[in-house]
Formats: structure tokens, C-alpha cells, sequence
């Protein structure tokens, strides 16, 4: 029984990591897409900077929203891959959390 209360715990641990993961790439990918509608909203020839280390360097306009498409595209399938990991998590807790019960109740 006492494995079995580890072996929840661990699994909840898990659960919350794989949430926070979650909020964090949403975050990341809300901030990509404002980047995206504020690039929509430029001119052909608007000057784009990229901030590398200390300095602002000159970047293409297509190169920049090529890079935030990519990003964006990345951050989706991570938030994919992340969210199957979140129902598989719960749907083992649920598992668990049956086993857990049939073994109080015999």
C-alpha cells in the first residue's frame, strides 16, 4: 500500500511539472504570435533588429518572420507533445488511483 502511495505522488509530481511546462510554452507561444501580428503590421521596408548578446544587429524582414513562423510552429508541437503527456499522466493516475481504492476497500 505504502508503494502504491509513492507511486501516486510521484505520478501527481509529474502531472504538475508537466503543467507548468505547459503554461510556460503557452506564454511563450502568446508572445511569438503578438510578435507575429506586429510583424504583419510593418512595411516591406521597416528596419527589424534582432537583439544578439548585447547588440541590436539589423535583421531581414523575411529572415525575422520566417524565424517567428518557425518558433511558433516549434512551440505548437511542443504544447502537443506536452499535452498527450498530461492525459497520460491523468489517465495513470486514474488507473492508480483505482487500484489504490480496491486495495483500502479488501
Amino acid at each position: 500500500m505504502e508503494d502504491l502511495s509513492k507511486q501516486y505522488t510521484k505520478l501527481q509530481a509529474e502531472l504538475t511539472e508537466l503543467v507548468r511546462a505547459r503554461q510556460k510554452l503557452e506564454t511563450q507561444f502568446q508572445e511569438n504570435k503578438i510578435v507575429k501580428q506586429e510583424f504583419d503590421t510593418l512595411d516591406d521596408d521597416a528596419k527589424i533588429y534582432k537583439l544578439v548578446g548585447p547588440v541590436l544587429l539589423p535583421q531581414d524582414n523575411a529572415e525575422a518572420n520566417l524565424n517567428v513562423d518557425k518558433r511558433i510552429e516549434f512551440i505548437s508541437s511542443d504544447i502537443k507533445r506536452v499535452e498527450e503527456k498530461i492525459q497520460q499522466r491523468q489517465q495513470d493516475l486514474s488507473k492508480l488511483q483505482g487500484v489504490i481504492m480496491s486495495a483500502q476497500s479488501a
